[in-house]
Order: structure tokens, then C-alpha cells, then sequence
């Protein structure tokens, strides 16, 4: 299936993560803060809160440090949250596209650090819109793989109207319209089976087959890209053969 290389990136960003949890945790908690100012501190009544509130507990952020973010967000601790939404295009080497995502409460410092993550590792920023209309928005849930079969995940989620249902390094993921998230996680969840985060990707439309070579270089810019406090997500166009995934995990 050729969807297996999409989540190549994932399996490499997951090993990234877990060597750099402090930072990790710190874009978490963002996340909580961000969904809790826009829609309250709720659970029940804001699904984009229950589910960052998901994936940092399943990343393991203490209960104390999300509690105070949702807080801090709903503006109840008296803090205040001001962040902001910056999405910049670049390319990698091998004509790899990048879309990458910051949250962050200062533009000019976010800009330049992308800028810098780029340059210094050889990419490049490109052009508004040169680079965003291959991607699109996507719901995207991670289920566990422990004790479930991929027939269980896509009985419950194409009946609740997912697009597809591929192999994933931590189980399955499911992609599903960004305005299905919701409805299909429930139903995930009703049917018994355990998520691991559910969020609103980008998908590439068309993807870009790399060699090992090549793809060493994107990961080396993506990992610098997210070294950045202000960057939240990096999304790239990357299409990797089974092979070249065989010669990257000799790597690690």
C-alpha cells in the first residue's frame, strides 16, 4: 500500500520527540491553551481541548502542568494567552515542499528562526502559495495497535464516514475530513477501540519520492524546524519506498 511511506516522517518525529520531551511538552501544553481560549475549559464541550488534553497525557505530561493550562487559556488564573497562527512554505532538498505551522506570540522572532532552520541546513523558504495548494486539511486519528486488527478500525471507521484507514508505526491511522474528526473519533471510541491523538493535519495531494540521501537531509531540516519553540507542526511532502525506510532505520 503506498500509504505506508506517508507516515515515515511520524515514525522518524516520533523518535525525535521522545529525545526532546521538555520541548515536546512545552507545545502540548500550547495546544491546550490555544483550544481552551477558543472554545473554554469544558471537556465535554470542546472536543478540540479533549483532544490536546488526549495527547499530552499520552505523552505523559503531568496532570498538574495540563490542569494549569487549560486554566490559563480559559483566562480563569487571571493570565492571559495571546498566540498566533503562521503558516510558512520552503522546500528541502530534492524539491521536497515543507508547510510549516507556528503558533507563537512573536512573529518577527518565528519568521527568522525559520528562515535560519532552513538555510543553514539546505532549504529554502518559498513563495506564498507556491507550496500550500498541494496540501489539504484532514482529520487524522492515530489508533493503537495493541489488540486490535486493521479489519476492527475500518469496520468502525468507514462506517463513520472516514476516507481511509492505513498502517501507522503506533497502530493505524485513520484519515477522515478535518469537519469528521470528531464525529469518526467518537465512534472509534464507541466501538471500543483505543486513539492515540486525533488533530487536523495537511495532507500532500502529491508526493515526492526521495532516496535515503535525500531523505536524510528533509529530516535533518524538519528536526531543525522543530527544535523551534515557536513551530508546532512540520508537514512535508516526502514519499519513501520500503527499501529506503529499511536503509533509514539502519540509521537509528
Amino acid at each position: 500500500m503506498s500509504g505506508h511511506s506517508k507516515w515515515a516522517t511520524t515514525k522518524h518525529k516520533k523518535a525525535v520527540i521522545d529525545a526532546r520531551r521538555a520541548k515536546s511538552f512545552a507545545k502540548l501544553i500550547k495546544n491546550i491553551e490555544v483550544a481552551a481560549k477558543i472554545g473554554g475549559a469544558d471537556l465535554a464541550g470542546n472536543p478540540t481541548l479533549y483532544d490536546a488534553v488526549q495527547k499530552a497525557k499520552k505523552t505523559s505530561v503531568p496532570n498538574d502542568n495540563i490542569d494549569r493550562a487549560i486554566k490559563r487559556g480559559a483566562g480563569v488564573s487571571g493570565e492571559s494567552v495571546d498566540y498566533q497562527t503562521i503558516m510558512y512554505e520552503g522546500y528541502a532538498p530534492g524539491g521536497v515542499a515543507l508547510l510549516i505551522e507556528c503558533l507563537t506570540d512573536n512573529k518577527n522572532r518565528a519568521a527568522a528562526e525559520v528562515r535560519t532552520a532552513l538555510s543553514r541546513n539546505g532549504g529554502n523558504l518559498a513563495d506564498p502559495g507556491s507550496v500550500s495548494y498541494n496540501f489539504t486539511r484532514k482529520g487524522v486519528i492515530v489508533v493503537s495497535g495493541e489488540g486490535t486488527t486493521e479489519d476492527d478500525v475500518m469496520m468502525a471507521a468507514l462506517e463513520a464516514g472516514a476516507e481511509e484507514v492505513e498502517p501507522h508505526p503506533d497502530g493505524y491511522a485513520v484519515t477522515t475530513e478535518a469537519s469528521e474528526l470528531v464525529p469518526v473519533r467518537v465512534a472509534l471510541q464507541g466501538a471500543g477501540l483505543d486513539y492515540e491523538s486525533a488533530d487536523v493535519e495537511f495532507v500532500p495531494s502529491l508526493k515526492v519520492e526521495a532516496d535515503a540521501d535525500t531523505a536524510r537531509k528533509v529530516f535533518r531540516i524538519i528536526d531543525a524546524l522543530e527544535d523551534s519553540d515557536d513551530v508546532q507542526n512540520v508537514y512535508s511532502n516526502i514519499d519513501l519506498t520500503a527499501d529506503v525506510q529499511a536503509e533509514l532505520e539502519q540509521d537509528e
